[in-house]
């Protein structure tokens, strides 16, 4: 009996192991993905800015009268 209880310890405890190691991987694999995220938010605020300004300039560009071939 005493054999069965210890087999059983050994075995929740290789689990607890197994688990621990996996909850660290996920960590680790989230910890660099949300690095990814901000590094893509980063660069639409900058992509997004610089539509703003070239959209700005575009409103502000003196109107074509004639066509160029005249």
């Amino acid at each position: 009996m005493a054999d069965n209880s210890e087999n059983r310890i050994i075995a929740l405890e290789e689990t607890v192991a197994h688990q621990a190691k996996t909850i660290e991987e996920l960590s680790d694999q989230l910890t660099e993905q949300w690095k990814v995220v901000e590094q893509t938010r980063a660069k639409l605020d900058r992509l997004t800015d610089r539509f703003l300004n070239l959209e700005e300039q575009s409103l502000e560009a003196p109107a074509i009268t004639k066509p160029p071939h005249y």
